[in-house]
């Protein structure tokens, strides 16, 4: 009875005690290291007699790390009891994370379901974010509460999903530095997991961290010269057309590697640093789905998904993201504005193209007028430059707030046929005229208005955050809390419209979803402001590299406007409802027949006045269309 508990790693931990069961694995039974080797390293430098104190695990889908986490959470409750903290991106994913991961964990394994009482025993201290146990207590809680992060003292920190945490928490900071002074009380004693795909190159955490370590690879043996090398994706070739007859090929003799020998070198792997850490307490992995065991994650489907992929960008950086286990890098280089102009189209400013089917705009605040410009949308958000528009005037005076009202209130004619209405407008109140923005913006009442406040910062859950009350002075008059403040993470949409001049067309006939159409009548200076700044990678305080947008001229109103309308159509919920939100407009305009309106005369477009069109009385229901009637 004196004798102490024996030292176990966490791998062998598993392997003696954590039982797999159907709610929260594919593969149920008992715990086999064996089945994802590569997972063994991993999971014993989180082991209480290794001496990392920050394993950072860098991977693609299907691969395990969710898994070896809750080998380590399963081993601290049993083997080295102590206070632990596990992070979720949200509190609603930790409550997630907590029903359909320790719930289970805690209820098949023997070893563990006599430690935690059950949640219905009174007092059992078993609650949906709260488990205690003998020694130690394990708390989760979302990045996204500041008070879950900084209301405990914690020796082991389970990080998950880092690069979906939010960069700002309520103010206080950065979530990982909220979370990892919980854990300096124990020393070297403590210990950090931190877990995620990653994301976008140069603002992903789970890289930055990563690339801070020993960037470790997991390096295999080839079955035929028996050279050790770690996949990679290039490696990998089929016949284009037949994912079917995908093979690895290896570096050394370049003889094919079919997939059922995966199950042989994944055993006969190693881990190897291939750098020297910043910091001789971190060691970090990195893993693609490249490794996936046989019978999940297949190379013939990983050849389809990249075969489906192609020309689409979003698909494609999911891809890198997901199955390699790479960030993905913006193509934040300005496109030619040359190239752009030569490719303008023959359609006229001021008439809705027929492939548009909402309009928003975007309006840009200067100290001696607004800059306008009405985008027109379509699906896999191709977009038409419908009309640019200056409104002259200093923003402090109503005359040119009233202007923009009348603009709203404009109807736009359709090519073919019919009018359309603006239906939703951002306008930046980010300049020296706030205080008055606010009060014009709040005099308008325009519900189709949204004021908004540019933010550098990259997000990639939320590009549009808020609505934030602030304070408006109207007429003399301060309303506390009278107007709904939108941020608007313009990064995020600048490299979105980037991505987008820079699609090509090659000898297809027909536009790629996306692209960015621009009239003939529009000006060389306009489409010059429109790529007037350029992504670059700069040095922060602390060494890491980020990203940031850097001016090349100095006007770029254009881009402003851009961002905006984008933005605009955000909020609409163009994103959220994705095939529903455009099914419904095509509906809604096939279900009111318009009758052609007059067309506008052509002219000088930053002087040219509404055209007189007819207004109709039929307005189209539905749970997209708001009250005022933006879509005739």
């Amino acid at each position: 009875m004196l004798r102490p508990p024996p030292q176990l790693t966490v791998s062998q931990w598993a392997e003696r005690h954590r039982i797999l069961g159907s709610r929260a694995s594919s593969e149920p039974g008992p715990w086999r290291t064996s089945r994802t080797p590569y997972l063994r390293e991993v999971m014993d430098a989180l082991s209480a007699v290794h001496p990392a104190r920050r394993v950072v695990f860098m991977k693609g889908a299907q691969v395990g790390a969710t898994e070896s986490g809750n080998c380590w959470l399963g081993y601290i409750l049993h083997h080295v009891p102590a206070p632990v903290l596990a992070v979720q991106p949200t509190v609603e994913l930790a409550k997630r994370f907590s029903r359909q991961r320790i719930d289970p964990l805690l209820e098949e394994t023997p070893a563990l379901k006599e430690r935690v009482a059950p949640a219905r025993a009174r007092d059992s201290g078993n609650t949906l974010l709260s488990k205690e146990f003998p020694g130690g207590i394990l708390v989760l809680t979302g990045a996204n509460s500041a008070v879950g992060l900084r209301s405990m003292t914690a020796r082991f920190l389970f990080l998950d999903e880092v690069d979906a945490y939010p960069g700002d928490v309520e103010g206080e900071g950065d979530p990982i530095a909220l979370a990892e002074p919980r854990a300096r009380t124990f020393g070297w004693r403590r210990k950090a997991f931190l877990v995620s795909t990653p994301t976008i190159a140069g603002r992903s955490r789970i890289e930055r961290d990563y690339f801070a370590s020993d960037q470790r690879r997991y390096f295999v043996p080839c079955p035929h010269c028996g050279e050790r090398q770690w996949l990679k994706f290039e490696r990998l070739r089929w016949e284009k057309g037949n994912p079917r007859s995908v093979r690895y090929y290896c570096e050394a003799c370049d003889e094919r590697i079919e997939e059922h020998r995966k199950t042989a070198m994944l055993a006969g792997g190693e881990w190897r640093p291939t750098a020297v850490a910043e910091d001789p307490h971190t060691v970090g992995f990195h893993i693609s789905a490249l490794y996936s065991p046989v019978g999940r994650l297949s190379w013939e489907q990983m050849a389809r998904d990249w075969e489906a992929a192609q020309g689409k960008p979003e698909d494609l950086k999911t891809f890198r993201n997901t199955v390699l286990g790479e960030t993905w890098q913006e193509q934040g280089e300005a496109p030619d504005w040359e190239r752009l102009v030569e490719r303008r189209e023959d359609f006229r400013m001021g008439v809705v193209p027929t492939g548009a089917l909402c309009l928003t705009a975007g309006v840009d605040v200067q100290d001696d007028r607004l800059e306008c410009d009405v985008w027109g949308w379509a699906e896999g958000f191709s977009s038409w430059l419908v009309d640019h528009v200056v409104i002259p005037g200093s923003p402090r005076e109503r005359e040119p707030w009233d202007a923009l009202a009348k603009l709203l209130a404009r109807d736009w004619p359709r090519s073919g046929g019919g009018t359309m209405r603006i239906a939703k407008v951002c306008v930046d109140t980010g300049g020296r005229d706030t205080a008055a923005v606010y009060g014009h913006l709040r005099r308008l009442r325009d519900p189709r208005i949204a004021p908004t406040k540019g933010v550098d910062g990259w997000n990639r859950a939320q590009p549009v955050q808020g609505p934030t009350p602030v304070d408006a002075l109207v007429d003399g008059r301060k309303l506390r809390r009278g107007l709904k403040l939108w941020t608007v993470s313009v990064s995020t949409w600048k490299a979105d419209l980037y991505r987008r001049l820079w699609l090509g067309r090659g000898d297809a006939e027909e536009f790629p979803p996306g692209w960015v159409h621009l009239p003939q009548g529009i000006e060389a200076e306009w489409v010059k402001q429109l790529v007037a700044e350029q992504l670059r990678m700069v040095k922060d305080r602390r060494g890491f590299a980020r990203q940031e947008w850097a001016k090349l001229r100095e006007r770029n109103e254009a881009l402003d406007c851009a961002v905006l309308a984008r933005a605009a159509l955000w909020l609409l919920g163009a994103d959220r409802y994705g095939e529903r939100f455009w099914q419904r407009l095509r509906d809604q305009i096939a279900d009111a027949p318009l009758r052609p309106s007059e067309l506008p005369a052509p002219g000088n477009v930053a002087s040219r006045s509404p055209p007189a069109v007819a207004l109709h009385t039929h307005r189209p229901r539905g749970w997209l269309a708001p009250r005022s009637g933006w879509l005739r």
